[in-house]
């Protein structure tokens, strides 16, 4: 095994850097220089699996050593994957088995710099030399970019059947579909099918304000993915994945441009936080 270290000074906070990097669609963008179409399936807690897969789903299988957020990312290489299954360990795979890949993150004066730390097989270094520049190259051109889109995920112990079922039916939905407890969901519809539309009322239990929150479908993959454009013409995408007998369900989104970033990531987050707790009660 050798190690390998890179680096990258990117103006912008290490926010933002952060959430370039591992925000679902900025992960699969700077990742393409490597393969196409790459993407992981995890829920990204410390301690988690994470499969690292190509389209065809072989990749590898890995566990998040170190989450810290705005700081360290630590992956470690464990074995292979095969059409989306692990694989037994090989003597060839022993030889990397536990290789790690790190990540760290260190702002001054508005400028944050990447150092990446990866373990590979010899072999590879020159192919590695070579595209983990043009990798870090792409993230920086996305951090230095405005925010496209924003992720949000929970876990959930429950089928996946289950948590389909409760995130589109209406008399489910108008039970959690709300960012914090002095608002509800009075009223919900939904035809789930593509070209047709969702209407869920979000309302503010004093009755002071509230407002549809609509959507059309286009693409609708029972059980695994539902993607639709929000009135306003905003893409969302909704993933349902299963690890270990969990759901996790991912919803990335085009950010509007009225509230902030993070105002807009927190309220989505709480609203998936509370269909959480309303699916595993």
């Amino acid at each position: 095994m050798k190690k390998l270290t890179f680096s990258i000074d990117i103006n912008a906070s290490k926010e933002k850097v952060w959430y370039s990097l591992w925000d679902e669609e900025n992960y699969e963008d700077w990742t393409s220089t490597f393969c196409e179409g790459s993407f992981t399936i995890s829920d990204w807690k410390e301690g988690s699996k994470i499969y690292f897969l190509a389209p065809n789903g072989n990749g590898m299988n890995s566990k998040i050593t170190i989450n810290k957020p705005f700081e360290t990312m630590l992956f470690s290489h464990y074995g292979e994957m095969k059409h989306f299954k692990e694989l037994p360990i090989t003597e060839e795979v022993q030889a990397w088995s536990g290789a790690e890949e790190r990540y760290d993150l260190t702002e001054k004066n508005g400028v944050t710099t990447v150092k990446a730390t990866v373990d590979i097989v010899e072999k590879y270094s020159d192919y590695f030399d070579d595209i983990f520049p043009k990798a870090l190259a792409k993230l920086k051109s996305i951090a230095e970019s405005e925010t496209k889109t924003i992720t949000v995920k929970t876990t959930l112990n429950a089928s996946l059947e289950e948590v389909w079922n409760k995130f589109t039916q209406p008399e489910h939905v108008v039970n959690w579909n709300f960012a914090s407890e002095d608002w509800h969901c009075p009223k919900a519809e939904n035809h789930l099918e593509v070209g047709q539309n969702f209407v869920y009322t979000m309302a503010s239990k004093d009755g002071e304000m509230s407002f549809d929150f609509t959507g059309t479908y286009q693409e609708v993959v029972p059980l695994k993915k539902i993607v639709y454009l929000i009135a306003d013409g905003r893409k969302v995408t909704v993933k349902f994945d299963v690890i270990d007998h969990k759901v996790i369900l991912t919803e990335n989104f085009e950010p509007e441009n009225i509230h902030s970033v993070g105002l807009q990531r927190g309220g989505w987050q709480s609203i998936l936080d509370n269909f959480k707790k309303y699916t595993e009660q």
